[in-house]
C-alpha cells in the first residue's frame, strides 16, 4: 500500500465517496496515492448527464430505447427490419444515390445504448440514422400485421408519429454532431498508451471543436435536418412561425418562434450543457499537479520545461524526495536539461512515455536519477483509466463461483496472465513447459 502512487476509476460513491470510498481509504493509508477520476468514464457519463437534465432530449433517448426493444423483441421483426434495409439500399443504389464497390452497403443492425458500454450512444445513433427510413416502414408493417397483439400495434403507431416529427429527427442529427465530437476522444481515451499530456491536450480539443460548433454549426445542421426531413416527406416548420408545444393550445403557448426553440432551447442549450459537463468533470484533477506534470513533454524541443515547476512536482512526492534537498534535484534537471536539448536522440519525440524508453535506451537515467524517478511517478498516473476498470473487471473472470477461496498470491499470478494478455502471446509454449519441469523432480516429463 506504501508503494501506491496513483489511483483512477469511475465516480461511483463507494469507489470515490469522501468518507468510506475506496479513494479515501487509499489517501489515509498513503497521501501520495494521488486519485484521478478515470478520463473516459466521466466522458460517459457526462454524455448521460445530458440526456437525463435536458427533458426533450431525455425523452429522445426514451423512444430510441423503445424502438430498440419493439424491433429487437422477435426474430421476425428483426427480420422485417433487415429485408427493409435491403430493399432501401436497392433503391439508393438504382437511383445512383450510394456507392457500390467492395466494403460498401454492409448489413447493419440497430444498437441498445447503454451507460456502461462506451460510444454505445454514438453507434445507436448512427445506425439509427441509416436506417431511418427502412424502421418507418418496419414500425408500419408491424402496426398493420393482423397477427400483432392490439399493444404491441398502438406502441407501433405513436412511435412511427414521433419518428416521423421535425422535432425529434432535429435532436438526433444534434446528437450525433455532438456525440461525434466526444466520441473521438473517448476512443483515444481508451489507448493504453495514453499519457496524462496528450489526455488534457485531447480534453482541450474536444472543448474547443464543442465551442465552434456552438458558434458556427448551427447553419449547417439546420440544414442536414431538412435535408433529411425533405428526404422522408417529414412536414418542416416554419421558422418564424409560433412555437406550439404539443399538447398545449395555441393561446397558452409561449410566445416564441420555432427559430428561438430550435435554437436557443435546444441547439445552444444542449451544447452548453455538454460543455458545462465536460469543464465541471475534468476540473476534478489536481490543476496544480497537470500544469507541473506536462514540463516534462518533450514536443518541440523541450520548450514546456520549467525548472520552478518541476521543483514543485517533487514536493508531491515527499516519501521519495523529502530527503533530498532542493539544491541538489535542481542540479539534476538543469543538467537534465542540457543533456536531452543537446542530444539528437531525444528530438522528435511525442510523448512523455517515449522520452522514458529513450533514457533508459541512452543510459542518461542512471546519470540523473531523481529525473527518472519522477517521470516514473508521472507515468504511473492512471490517466488512460480504461486499463484500470479492465483489471477490475478481469476480477470476475478470473475469482467466480468455482475459485471462490482463491489466495491472493495465485490471484495475482492468474490477473497478470489474464491483463497481460498481449506479452504472453510472444511467450513459447515449450519455454513454460521447459519452466514448469525444472521447477522440482517430477515423476513423468512433459
Amino acid at each position: 500500500m506504501s508503494r501506491i502512487r496513483g489511483q483512477g476509476y469511475d465516480g461511483a460513491s463507494n469507489m470515490k465517496g469522501q468518507i468510506n470510498g475506496l479513494k479515501s481509504l487509499i489517501l489515509a493509508e498513503n497521501s501520495s496515492a494521488y486519485y484521478i477520476h478515470c478520463f473516459a468514464h466521466q466522458l460517459q457519463l457526462a454524455l448521460v448527464a445530458v440526456a437525463k437534465n435536458h427533458l426533450e432530449v431525455g425523452d429522445f433517448f426514451k423512444t430510441v430505447n423503445s424502438v430498440m426493444n419493439l424491433i429487437g423483441a422477435s426474430c421476425k421483426r428483426s427480420e422485417f427490419i433487415r429485408d427493409a434495409q435491403v430493399e432501401k439500399i436497392a433503391e439508393a443504389v438504382a437511383a445512383n444515390e450510394r456507392e457500390t464497390g467492395r466494403g460498401l452497403n454492409q448489413e447493419m443492425a440497430l444498437k441498445r445504448p447503454g451507460d456502461t458500454r462506451w460510444g454505445s450512444y454514438y453507434g445507436a445513433l448512427i445506425n439509427l440514422d441509416s436506417m431511418f427510413s427502412a424502421i418507418i416502414d418496419v414500425l408500419d408493417t408491424i402496426q398493420n400485421d393482423p397477427t400483432s397483439e392490439t399493444d404491441t400495434a398502438i406502441d407501433a403507431w405513436r412511435m412511427s408519429i414521433t419518428l416521423q416529427d421535425f422535432n425529434f429527427v432535429f435532436i438526433l442529427k444534434l446528437m450525433i454532431e455532438v456525440l461525434a465530437i466526444t466520441n473521438e476522444l473517448s476512443l483515444a481515451l481508451q489507448r493504453k498508451d495514453q499519457d496524462i499530456v496528450n489526455a488534457m491536450k485531447l480534453v482541450r480539443v474536444s472543448k474547443t471543436r464543442l465551442q465552434e460548433m456552438r458558434d458556427n454549426g448551427w447553419e449547417s445542421l439546420l440544414d442536414d435536418v431538412v435535408s433529411s426531413c425533405t428526404k422522408d416527406s417529414i412536414h418542416i416548420p416554419i421558422m418564424h412561425d409560433v412555437y406550439v408545444l404539443p399538447g398545449r393550445s395555441r393561446r397558452k403557448a409561449p410566445d416564441i418562434t420555432n427559430l428561438h426553440h430550435f435554437q436557443v432551447e435546444l441547439f445552444y442549450m444542449v451544447v452548453d450543457m455538454q460543455l458545462q459537463e465536460l469543464n465541471n468533470r475534468f476540473d476534478e484533477v489536481n490543476t496544480r499537479l497537470l500544469t507541473c506534470m506536462t514540463c516534462f513533454s518533450p514536443t518541440s524541443e523541450f520548450t514546456a520545461f520549467d525548472l520552478e515547476k518541476l521543483t514543485c512536482l517533487t514536493r508531491f512526492y515527499p516519501a521519495e524526495f523529502g530527503s533530498i534537498h532542493d539544491t541538489i534535484i535542481r542540479q539534476q534537471f538543469i543538467g537534465y536539461h542540457c543533456d536531452v536539448t543537446a542530444d539528437e536522440r531525444f528530438a522528435r519525440l511525442k510523448g512523455i512515455d517515449e522520452l522514458s524508453r529513450v533514457m533508459v535506451e541512452t543510459k542518461v537515467h542512471q546519470s540523473y536519477p531523481s529525473v527518472y524517478l519522477l517521470l516514473k511517478l508521472v507515468l504511473t498516473l492512471p490517466v488512460a483509466t480504461a486499463s484500470v476498470e479492465r483489471a477490475f473487471s478481469a476480477l470476475s473472470y478470473i475469482k467466480n463461483k468455482l475459485r471462490s477461496r482463491i489466495g491472493d498470491q495465485f490471484a495475482n499470478d492468474c490477473l497478470v496472465g489474464y491483463i497481460e494478455i498481449d506479452l504472453l502471446t510472444h511467450v513459447d509454449n515449450e519455454c513454460i513447459l521447459h519452466f514448469f519441469q525444472n521447477m522440482k523432480t517430477r515423476r513423468g516429463c512433459l
